[in-house]
């Protein structure tokens, strides 16, 4: 199962990715844009996904589900960072980054991390 140490150097591999305090959380972004947090006093992370995405993940995985509120229905979701594994961490991340990146950016993004799987 991922650890919080997985889970920040795949969001932090993807292009032009910063850190950085998000109230009691961290945040990462793109253009300062955020795609995903850790709450590492819960071990629980936050993503931006498409709805239709939210719920592929949701329903491969009960530790990943909707945030439960308006933030929810607009594709924020939580996600057990200990209870996923690295392969489900990384696909989630990967398709957080592409959904508030710069269309370029995430082309660049999935080029990447098909010269790395190909």
């Amino acid at each position: 199962m991922a650890t919080f140490h997985t889970f920040e150097k795949i969001a932090s591999s993807f292009p032009e990715v910063t850190i950085g305090p998000h109230f009691e959380k961290i945040s990462f972004r793109v253009k300062n844009k955020i795609f995903a947090t850790y709450d590492d006093t819960n071990g629980l992370a936050t993503v931006k996904l498409s709805p239709m995405d939210q719920e592929r993940f949701a329903l491969l995985n009960p530790t990943i589900y909707p945030v439960d509120n308006k933030w929810g229905k607009q594709g924020w979701t939580f996600m057990e960072v200990d209870r996923v594994n690295e392969k489900v961490l990384q696909e989630v991340l990967a398709t957080a980054y592409c959904q508030v990146a710069p269309k370029a950016l995430g082309k660049r993004a999935l080029q990447n991390k098909n010269r790395k799987n190909g």
